[in-house]
């Protein structure tokens, strides 16, 4: 006859708590899974209306209107913030902007501010005037006007008065001298037409010199991509390249080009192959003949833009190449003076590339040539703006007759 053994009541007790935390388990389990079959069911909130006219308010602005929701989301902007650089896509690029939208969300208070913004991912800066205000409960408009034009008018009337008088005398006095020459030379033909050809010579470079002063001056002085547009970089290295091919012939050097295709920016098409111009005409100027200058227009780091100039030059050493993009300074003034040089090519170049949100490079070493890179932001850039280092390439091998992978 078998009996039933009795069960300890301290080992019943933990039987039964640990199957009372096992069903407890499962009911929690249960409960989960029942509430997200309920949450994935609900169907997602709408995303708040805009307030009634403001995005027909906001297309037709000059200045930079842009509309952002509660999630710090850009919902709606004007063209000019886009070109400006100041929205890409549905984000603010400048966290000065957000930091400013995002007060005037937690306190309701109407906020103005002058702010000096990196402009594109170069060395340029941008002033602008913003006034940041609520939109209703969901939204914040900011307008933001740019002040540049002002910012830096003061400081272009002090350089201009400093430079333009020294630089000035020279031609101008050379003419002088000249002409007195051409007078008490006027029974000598010969004489005569000597003087006068370096007349001529002096004339041509006044002019130059001029109008590259007033090209500096409108460049500096004033945001001149007021309407930019949608540009293809490589159609203006062709036209550039078009542009000096007839004196790199006479000084027989080759110019051979490799451009990617779609590299796009908004801008001005004409500063941009002026820029490009003024790097291949130096390039060709300082170039010994039988050599070549390469061109080359690609998408470099994160998308950006790069436009390379590579010669096979003298050269410049090291401690001229911080101050070649100076304002009238000449790496061989001699030489300068012998090509026609002006000092101001490099500088145009640095002020073209600062007004379209880039900047500009150079790599060179002496007797191995010398590599000038301007950087662009494409024209589908991501919002985050992230310095770094220019890009550099290596020049072109100064010694051997080999074309680099590039076209002609």
């Amino acid at each position: 006859m078998r009996t039933l053994s009795v069960v300890d009541p301290t080992t019943a007790a933990t039987l039964g708590g640990i199957a009372g935390l096992a069903l407890g388990g499962l009911a929690m389990v249960a409960v989960r899974l029942s509430d997200r079959s309920t949450a994935a069911e609900a169907p997602t909130p709408p995303a708040p209306p805009l307030p009634p006219g403001v995005g027909e308010v906001i297309a037709v602005l000059r200045s930079s209107g842009i509309l952002v929701d509660s999630s710090d989301r850009v919902v709606n902007n004007s063209p000019a913030a886009v070109a400006q650089g100041l929205v890409r896509g549905q984000e603010l690029v400048h966290p000065e902007l957000l930091h400013l939208a995002r007060a005037v969300r937690r306190d309701g208070v109407i906020r103005e501010a002058e702010l000096t913004l990196q402009k594109g991912i170069g060395d340029g800066r941008l002033v602008v005037a913003a006034r940041v205000a609520p939109l209703g409960a969901d939204h914040v408009l900011l307008l933001v006007e740019d002040r540049s034009k002002a910012a830096r008018v003061e400081e272009i009337r002090r350089d201009f008065l400093a430079n333009v008088s020294h630089e000035l005398k020279t031609p101008v006095g050379g003419i002088s001298l000249l002409a007195e020459a051409v007078l008490d030379a006027h029974d000598d033909p010969e004489a005569v037409a000597r003087f006068a050809r370096r007349i001529s010579v002096e004339s041509d470079r006044l002019t130059r010199l001029v109008k590259e002063i007033v090209e500096l001056s409108r460049l500096q002085g004033a945001d001149v991509i007021k309407d930019p547009t949608l540009i293809d970089v490589g159609a203006c290295a062709r036209d550039a390249v078009d542009r000096s091919r007839l004196i790199a012939d006479e000084h027989r050097i080759e110019l051979v080009t490799a451009i990617d295709e779609g590299c796009e920016v908004w801008g001005d098409a004409e500063l941009v192959t002026t820029a490009i111009s003024n790097l291949v005409g130096n390039a060709i100027a300082y170039s010994d003949t039988g050599t070549r200058v390469g061109v080359m227009v690609r998408r470099g780091r994160a998308g950006v833009i790069d436009v390379s100039v590579t010669d096979q030059g003298l050269g410049i050493a090291p401690e001229e190449q911080q101050r070649i993009f100076e304002r009238f300074y000449r790496v061989d003034t001699a030489r300068s003076r012998a090509t026609g040089g002006t000092g101001l090519g490099l500088a145009i170049v640095k002020h073209v590339a600062d007004n379209h949100g880039g900047n500009v490079s150079v790599w060179s070493e002496p007797g191995r040539g010398s590599t000038f890179t301007i950087e662009l932001p494409p024209a589908n850039a991501s919002a985050a703006i992230e310095p770094s280092e220019p890009t550099t390439y290596a020049a072109l091998p100064h010694d051997t007759g080999q074309a680099p992978s590039v076209s002609a």
